[in-house]
């Protein structure tokens, strides 16, 4: 098997960054930071010590499975009821933030890329809208920030990539040849089959899955290993089962997570604590692939436009919806500007390009691709920098 070494240094990677995770927790080295620097440096760019292709057939199945784990743990962490319930900062930056920043990054790219088609233009702006706390790990586990703060930076991370990802299909299936001269009959069944059998599919899934690992575990009959399971094969449940209706498995997933039937707080925490560990090992497998096979791929790419419009993405086109979203609140600027500033793009903006080029391959694409790479490469460095200082120097003036 020739992807072998790539699989070799991914595990050792891993291993050792691992023996050193609790330091990085308290500096400005993220892992995320670690696994795209290091991706870089072995790749073309530096040492040229490893080669894989974007459509080497575990890049393809590692994207996928982590798509699925992703959508589907961070949708199993939010309390449905007490958000509806609630009615707080994230419905807000949800319900008003995230369609604002949508359209805000549409408007300014058919502005800066005239040449680039609508659709595709759409694309990217609807890719890089979803953020990633993760990439600022120190703020949403940082007892300096208040809780109410982290609480929505932590909601938005974990609904949005599911949010977003609808738009994102529908775009990618205007852009596919299939659709070129497809009329309303296409369309009708394609939002049909994606946007309703799948979300049935994964919420039936979801409910009843946990609803079982409840009573299971109730009657004594399931051991914590098994529930803790539970997390990736209730996710590939959905996402196949889904599929094999013709739904998308992608948007099962996420319903699955979000109307997850298990209840009991315990049983609960296990399905989301080995989901989120077992998600990580695949995230930094798709941040070392950054480094190494995306960026390489797009730096050629990076003109003045391409560097404008990815800090416009990391700033304007986050920081003004955000701000418009929370007006009316108690919060002040200091909070509303943190709040704005800590929305990464990452595993979400990476895993949603990956499966567009897979769909659609990068010729013709690659200012979309350039650009969107650019995007998270900043945003991996600049929020994992400055997560630290500037939770303390919120601390002292929020």
């Amino acid at each position: 098997m020739h992807e072998y070494p790539i699989i070799i240094f991914t595990a050792l990677l891993i291993f050792v960054f691992g023996l050193f995770s609790r330091l990085s927790e308290r500096s400005p080295i993220t892992g995320p930071m670690v696994f795209v620097a290091v991706g870089i440096i072995i790749s073309p760019f530096g040492l040229d010590f490893l080669k894989i292709g974007l459509s080497a057939p575990l890049v393809r199945l590692t994207a996928e499975v982590t798509l699925v784990m992703v959508l589907f743990v961070d949708a199993s962490t939010i309390n449905l009821r007490a958000l509806i319930k609630d009615k707080g900062l994230p419905i807000r930056l949800l319900g008003i933030g995230l369609p604002l920043t949508m359209v805000l990054g549409l408007i300014l790219a058919v502005l800066l890329f005239d040449q680039m088609n609508i659709w595709e233009i759409a694309l990217m702006a609807f890719i890089l809208s979803p953020t990633d706390a993760a990439l600022g790990q120190a703020v949403v586990s940082s007892e300096v920030v208040p809780e109410k703060i982290r609480q929505a930076i932590n909601v938005e991370s974990g609904l949005n990539d599911g949010i977003a990802l609808p738009p994102i299909l529908a775009c990618l299936a205007s852009l596919s040849a299939a659709s070129e001269h497809a009329g309303a009959g296409y369309w009708m069944g394609f939002v049909i089959k994606q946007f309703f059998f799948g979300p049935l599919v994964g919420a039936l899934v979801g409910w009843l899955g946990g609803q079982l690992v409840d009573r299971a575990s109730k009657l004594g009959w399931m051991n914590s290993t098994f529930q803790r399971l539970t997390s990736a094969s209730l996710a590939v449940l959905a996402f196949a089962l889904a599929e094999s209706f013709h739904g998308n498995g992608f948007i099962a997933a996420f319903f699955g997570g979000l109307l997850l039937g298990t209840h009991t707080p315990r049983v609960r925490e296990r399905i989301q604590d080995f989901g989120e560990a077992e998600g990580q090992q695949l995230e930094l497998f798709v941040f070392l692939i950054l480094g190494l096979v995306l960026v390489p791929a797009a730096a050629s790419h990076w003109d003045g436009k391409a560097w404008l419009y990815a800090v416009l993405s990391l700033t304007f086109i986050r920081m003004l919806p955000v701000a418009i979203s929370l007006m009316g609140t108690s919060l002040s600027g200091p909070s509303i500007a943190f709040i704005g500033w800590f929305g990464p793009r990452g595993i979400a903006s990476i895993l949603y390009l990956l499966m567009v080029i897979m769909a659609i391959g990068s010729a013709g694409h690659e200012q979309m691709i350039s650009i969107i790479v650019l995007t998270v490469l900043l945003s991996v460095f600049l929020h994992g920098i400055s997560a630290v200082p500037l939770s303390r120097l919120y601390a002292g003036r929020g």
